[in-house]
């Protein structure tokens, strides 16, 4: 809440501001905005001979406009430092340029905010300590201080500066007022209750313009390690703002029409494209992803997007020559990393071009440089699981893999990692729970229909012959050719020659 001293400063200003018009007003026209004013100015003459002899050749009314003015500008400047906190300096000419016109006429809806970024803002607002012990401030200020550097290590976001969002602490501002003045999309705000050793921690995140709310959790923890709770629900809390920023901001671009799409808005439809895992959708998403870069050729991501529909038409869909997708899958994730050297999504999806050409040593470190740019990185993970899986440590691997599911359960590449799971299984020669694997991804995800190659070459290996011939037949040729006849440059020629044999024991005639 506002203290009495800065109340009574908003009305002192309020009437010099008003004051100061009138006075200009009076002396440059002869004529008074309110009568009181002339009168005032009538009843208070100064005493010609009481001023220095200097002062009788200025102009009085050039000093009325000279002061008011002056109070007119200071005043603006004021406003501007109060409205964007943190910001000063090249406002300052704008705000001279103006004043004159913002203080008569008064400022408009266009001036009371900043514009957006060109990618999805978001403040996070000190936690409100809700314990009535004021002590605990620490804690509840530490732990939006946390979010706040989790959020910023990642690229996605565009993360207002704790300076600036710490000026709302203690003060109930409406978000859409948060937003206009921040010129954020989003709002994080919180509590934070503790009671003996429990601590409860509500957060919620807003969508600023419109004040909804697109995601809210709870967390109840003890505290047994005050710094060690911290750190979990803060990397909780970061790791669930990412998917539900994207899955709004794809709600958002679908809403547009498609004659008033810009390159963000491209680039988010083309992903929700990605998200329906099908090769027609796949082919929807390279065209918006190129429309994009022609809009903007800088922009990373769309580089990234690109890179990944390539790979996927070669080696999922099988919808283009494997070959040429793993050229232009390569030199995309390349130019990605080259725009944007802090991108860790760029680094992951260049460590996955790597790893399908067979280049394992410079994908497991391209991988591990997007993990240590963002440990939240979800794709980066992934990669690193693809890269221990086919070097042969595929225990690392299911760990990577597993990673990767918790940071983003509702990927599109969910049905990739249950199935290099599954792989990973036979490599162990645990061909049982090879088995389970496989059934639960195909009973997910039917489409994705090369798992039934590691399902029927299990199910072999355990004997189970007439059931393996049926998962056999659901192959494709198409799948044969690519991955059974052709050796995958990623995939080691004893793992190779270990499916085959799978596949033999079938009834495949290969």
């Amino acid at each position: 809440m506002e203290t009495r001293h800065h109340r009574f400063w908003h009305t002192a200003r309020e009437y010099l501001t008003h004051w100061s018009v009138a006075g200009a007003i009076l002396a440059v026209t002869g004529a008074a905005p309110e009568h009181w004013f002339a009168d005032l100015a009538r009843e208070l003459p100064l005493p010609h001979e009481a001023l220095p002899p200097w002062l009788g050749h200025v102009d009085y009314r050039l000093v009325a406009v000279i002061v008011g003015l002056s109070i007119i500008v200071g005043d603006n400047l004021w406003r501007q430092h109060r409205r964007v906190p943190g910001i000063a300096g090249p406002a300052a000419p704008a705000a001279v340029v103006s004043a004159a016109s913002l203080a008569i006429a008064g400022p408009s809806p266009a001036d009371s905010g900043l514009a957006l970024p060109d990618k999805p803002s978001i403040a996070v607002l000190p936690f409100d300590n809700l314990s009535g012990d004021p002590t605990q401030e620490f804690f509840s200020d530490g732990m939006a201080e946390d979010i706040i550097t989790q959020l910023s290590r990642g690229h996605a976001l565009f993360v207002i500066a704790r300076n600036s969002s710490f000026t709302y602490k203690g003060r109930a501002v409406d978000v859409k007022q948060i937003g206009r003045e921040l010129g954020v999309r989003y709002v994080l705000e919180g509590s934070v209750r503790r009671a003996d050793e429990r601590v409860r921690i509500n957060a919620q995140l807003v969508e600023a313009a419109t004040g909804n709310h697109i995601w809210a959790e709870r967390y109840d923890r003890s505290l047994a390690d005050v710094f060690a709770v911290q750190d979990e629900i803060s990397d909780a809390v970061a790791t669930a703002i990412g998917p539900a920023v994207a899955d709004a901001e794809m709600q958002r671009a679908m809403r547009r029409s498609p004659e008033s799409l810009d390159a963000w808005e491209l680039y988010q439809r083309g992903m929700w494209h990605l998200g329906k895992a099908d090769a027609a959708a796949n082919d929807e998403a390279r065209r918006l992803f190129e429309g994009a870069i022609e809009r903007d050729p800088i922009f990373a991501a769309a580089h990234v997007g690109l890179s990944f529909s390539y790979l996927s038409a070669g080696f999922l869909y099988l919808t283009m020559p494997s070959d040429e997708a793993l050229r232009l899958g390569t030199m995309h994730a390349r130019k990605a990393v080259e725009l944007d050297p802090g991108d860790a999504d760029a680094y992951a999806q260049l460590a996955k071009a790597l790893a399908t050409r067979g280049d394992m040593d410079n994908a497991e470190a391209t991988a591990r440089q997007a993990i240590s740019i963002n440990p939240n990185c979800a794709q980066a993970h992934w990669a690193m699981g693809v890269v221990l899986l086919l070097t042969g440590r595929t225990a690392e691997g299911r760990q990577a893999l597993g990673v990767f599911e918790r940071l983003s359960p509702r990927d599109a590449s969910i049905a990739q990692a249950h199935s290099r799971t599954a792989i990973s299984y036979y490599f162990d020669h645990d061909y049982e729970r090879c088995v389970e694997v496989a059934r639960r991804q195909l009973s997910a995800h039917p489409g994705f229909t090369m798992t039934y190659c590691w399902l029927a070459a299990a199910l072999a290996q355990l004997g189970r012959t007439e059931e393996a011939r049926v998962a056999l037949a659901a192959v494709s040729p198409r799948e044969f050719d690519v991955f059974v006849r052709n050796r995958p440059p990623s995939r080691r020629p004893e793992d190779h020659e270990h499916m085959l044999d799978g596949l033999r024991k079938a009834g495949w005639q290969g």
